[in-house]
C-alpha cells in the first residue's frame, strides 16, 4: 500500500461520499487509489467549481466536503471556493498535489509553497512529510474542519510521498460530546429577557448548523418575541410564522431597521458577526445583547454582550425558556412591522411589467418551489433581492454566500445540492455576470446526472456595482459595468441542456414548472428590470420609524 492509498482509506473511514476535482500529474496516485474506492470522484471543469461543490455539500450535510487539485495553478484555482467555505462556516477538506520533496529547495516547475498560501484561508493546514503520519493528519483535518465553527482545512501531498510504501490504518473517529451552558449564564439571560420591553431575536447560521430551528421557534413563540434572520439564517423560523420578520442584512435602511432602532435587547442566537456587521444595527454599541451560541462572542466595539450563554443552542434556549417570564408584557414594537413587511412583499404578486421586476420574479419563484426545495443564490444585485424577498419554511432551503460572498457559487453549488437531495427540486439563481464565471459546470451536471434549473437575472452588466456607483455618485453615474452576453438558450442547447427565454412576465411560472420537470439541467434566461434598485434606495432613504 502506498501513501495515496492509505489517504483514500482514511477518507473512506471519515464517511466521504464524493471527491470533487480535476486530475493532474501530481495527484495521479490519489486518482489511482480512488478508482478502487467506494468514493465517487466527480471530475469538474474548473477547480473553483470543485471547491464550491465541496463547500455547499459541507453546508448542507455538516460533513466536510472534499475537493482535490493538482499543484500550482490547480491549487490557486481552488482557493476562492476554499476561502468561501472558511468564512461561511462550511466544513471542507481541500487536498492538493505537490512537487516531490526533492524539488522544493530549488526553483521548480509549477511549485508554490501551498501550505503558506492556504494558511490565511483555512482553519488549519499541513503537508504530509512522512507516509506514516497520514492517518493522524487526515483525522485531525476532519475533526478541525467539522468542529464549531466549521470551516476549511488543507492537506498538501507531495508526489514522491504519495508513491511511498506505508503500513497503517485509519484512526477511530472520536465521539464529541455536547457542551452545555452554565446555570449562571442561563439565569442572567432569562432576567434580561424578562425585563425587556422591545426585545428582538437575531438568528444566524449557527442556529442552522446546530439544528436548533424547532427550539428557537418554540422559544420565540412562548415568549412572544419577534425574530429576524441573517441572509444565512433563513428558515430557522418558518417565514409564515406571525413573529417572523424575515431577513436583515441589506446595506440600506429597511422596515426591520426600525425594529433595531427601537429595541432595548437583542437576543443573538447562532449569530456570526461576518453575516451582518453589528456596526450596521448597533453603531453606538449601546444596545444590550444576549449572545447564545456554541462559541464565545467575537470582540467588536458594537457587539459587547451583557450575557454570553455558551453551549448547545437548543439546550440553552430551552433552559432559558424554563426561567424567563414575560407574562403581562405588551407586544414588542417590532411585531407591528410585520404588516408593512408583508404588504411590501405582496405588492408585486400581480405585477405584469416586463422586463420583470426582481420582486415579482422572486415572488413567482417562491410560488413554484415546494417548502423543502432548494435555491442557491449567486452574488450580485439579485442576491440582495433574494435575501429580502425569498422566504423559507425551513433551514438550508435558500443558500446565500455572505461571509466571503463569492460570485460563481450558484451553478456548482446547485450540483452538490442535487447530489445531497436528489428528490428535491433545485434552482441556481444567478446574474448574467456570475453565470459566465462557472457555467462550464453545467456540463458536469449533465454528465453526472443532476438535473436542476439555472435562472438567470439578465441585465447585461454587473448590476450590484452599478447600484452602488449610483448610490455614491448619483443616478446615471456608473462606469465599467456593462458587457455583452451569448444567446443563453443556444448555449444551453449546444451543451445538451434545455433552454428557455422569458418574453413576458406570464411566461415565468409555466417555464419554471416545465424546466423543473426536465431530466437534464435547464437554463431560463429572464430579463430583469433593475430600475427597482434605485427605487428601493430612494424608498430606503425616505423611511422613517414612528413609535
Amino acid at each position: 500500500m502506498n501513501t495515496a492509498e492509505l489517504l483514500v482509506k482514511c477518507l473512506e473511514n471519515e464517511g466521504v461520499e464524493y471527491v470533487f476535482g480535476l486530475p493532474g500529474e501530481e495527484n495521479l496516485h490519489v486518482l489511482e487509489a480512488l478508482k478502487k474506492s467506494s468514493i465517487k470522484f466527480i471530475t469538474t471543469r474548473h477547480e473553483q467549481g470543485a471547491a464550491f461543490m465541496a463547500d455547499v455539500y459541507g453546508r448542507l450535510t455538516g460533513k466536510a466536503g472534499v475537493c482535490l487539485s493538482t499543484l500550482g495553478p490547480g491549487a490557486t484555482n481552488l482557493m476562492t471556493g476554499v476561502a468561501d467555505a472558511n468564512l461561511d462556516g462550511a466544513p471542507l477538506v481541500a487536498i492538493t498535489g505537490q512537487v516531490g520533496t526533492d524539488r522544493m529547495h530549488i526553483e521548480s516547475h509549477q511549485y508554490l509553497d501551498l501550505v503558506a498560501m492556504f494558511a490565511p484561508v483555512t482553519k488549519w493546514n499541513k503537508q504530509i512529510v512522512r507516509p506514516s503520519i497520514t492517518p493522524e493528519l487526515v483525522r485531525k483535518a476532519f475533526k478541525r474542519s467539522q468542529a464549531e465553527k466549521p470551516g476549511a482545512v488543507h492537506i498538501d501531498l507531495p508526489e514522491n510521498i504519495a508513491a511511498m510504501a506505508v503500513e497503517g490504518r485509519p484512526l477511530q473517529k472520536d465521539n464529541i460530546q455536547k457542551t452545555y451552558a452554565s446555570f449562571a449564564s442561563i439565569r442572567a439571560a432569562a432576567a434580561l429577557i424578562s425585563q425587556a420591553i422591545n426585545p428582538i431575536i437575531l438568528v444566524g447560521n449557527g442556529a442552522i448548523r446546530a439544528h436548533a430551528s424547532d427550539a428557537v421557534t418554540q422559544f420565540a413563540t412562548q415568549l412572544n418575541i419577534p425574530v429576524v434572520n441573517t441572509f444565512m439564517g433563513k428558515g430557522v423560523i418558518p417565514y409564515t410564522h406571525p413573529l417572523a420578520l424575515w431577513s436583515v442584512g441589506l446595506q440600506q435602511r429597511d422596515f426591520i431597521t426600525c425594529g433595531f432602532d427601537n429595541t432595548d435587547l437583542v437576543i443573538a442566537i447562532g449569530y456570526d458577526l461576518i453575516e451582518f456587521s453589528p456596526k450596521k444595527w448597533n453603531p453606538e454599541g449601546n444596545i444590550p445583547i444576549v449572545h447564545i451560541a456554541a462559541n464565545p462572542a467575537e470582540i467588536d466595539s458594537s457587539y459587547i454582550a451583557k450575557v454570553e450563554v455558551i453551549g448547545d443552542i437548543s439546550d440553552s434556549v430551552n433552559e432559558i425558556l424554563k426561567v424567563a417570564d414575560r407574562q403581562g408584557k405588551a407586544n414588542p414594537y417590532a411585531i407591528s412591522l410585520r404588516a408593512n413587511i408583508r404588504a411590501d412583499y405582496e405588492d408585486y404578486a400581480h405585477d405584469d411589467g416586463f422586463p420583470i421586476k426582481p420582486q415579482k420574479l422572486i415572488y413567482d419563484l417562491r410560488q413554484v418551489m415546494r417548502p423543502d426545495d432548494i435555491v442557491i443564490s449567486d452574488v450580485g444585485a439579485h442576491k440582495m433581492w433574494m435575501a429580502r424577498h425569498y422566504h423559507c419554511y425551513s433551514p438550508n432551503t435558500c443558500l446565500i454566500s455572505n461571509g466571503f460572498a463569492a460570485m460563481g457559487i450558484a451553478i456548482p453549488g446547485a450540483l452538490a445540492a442535487k447530489l445531497v437531495y436528489p428528490d428535491r427540486k433545485v434552482v441556481a439563481v444567478t446574474g448574467d455576470g456570475g453565470f459566465m464565471m462557472n457555467c462550464q459546470e453545467l456540463e458536469t451536471a449533465l454528465r453526472v446526472g443532476t438535473p436542476y434549473v439555472t435562472l438567470i437575472f439578465n441585465d447585461g452588466g454587473y448590476g450590484l456595482i452599478e447600484w452602488k456607483q449610483e448610490n455614491q455618485f448619483g443616478v446615471g453615474n456608473s462606469s465599467f459595468v456593462h458587457f455583452g452576453n451569448p444567446d443563453f438558450v443556444k448555449l444551453a442547447e449546444s451543451m445538451g441542456l434545455k433552454g428557455y427565454r422569458v418574453e413576458a412576465t406570464s411566461d415565468l411560472i409555466p417555464m419554471l414548472k416545465d424546466a423543473l420537470n426536465q431530466n437534464v439541467p435547464a437554463i431560463i434566461d429572464c430579463r430583469v428590470d433593475y430600475r427597482e434598485n434605485r427605487r428601493f434606495s430612494q424608498k430606503a432613504g425616505e423611511l422613517s420609524c414612528n413609535i
